[in-house]
């Protein structure tokens, strides 16, 4: 059971995102580069997923969308705590 909710911490922003980017355009609005994106997709998609939903056209502006992308951030140490972690842990044999 933890390995399917860590699992789906690492594919479901990026699978969320790609989607988002592919069928809608408010990715490209809130880059306006094709390079950032797919750099968050690869290495903070937390965050990048959590700045789309955040961005408005006057920028990423309040309090509460402020709120949104740091919570994105803690997201993504926390999967990235959550890969090391599990490569740590080594089985030891039953005798």
């Amino acid at each position: 059971m933890c390995c399917l909710v860590g699992g789906a911490a690492i594919v479901g922003p990026r699978f969320a995102l790609a989607i988002w980017w592919i069928f809608g355009t408010k990715v490209e609005d809130a880059f306006g580069s094709w390079v950032w994106p797919l750099l968050g997709l690869l290495f903070a998609p937390w965050t990048t997923l959590a700045y789309v939903i955040a961005w408005q056209p006057g920028g990423v502006n309040g309090n509460w969308e402020a709120l949104l992308v740091i919570a994105g951030i803690a997201l993504d140490i926390l999967t990235y705590m959550h890969r090391f972690a599990a490569k740590s842990v080594q089985r030891r044999p039953n005798y």
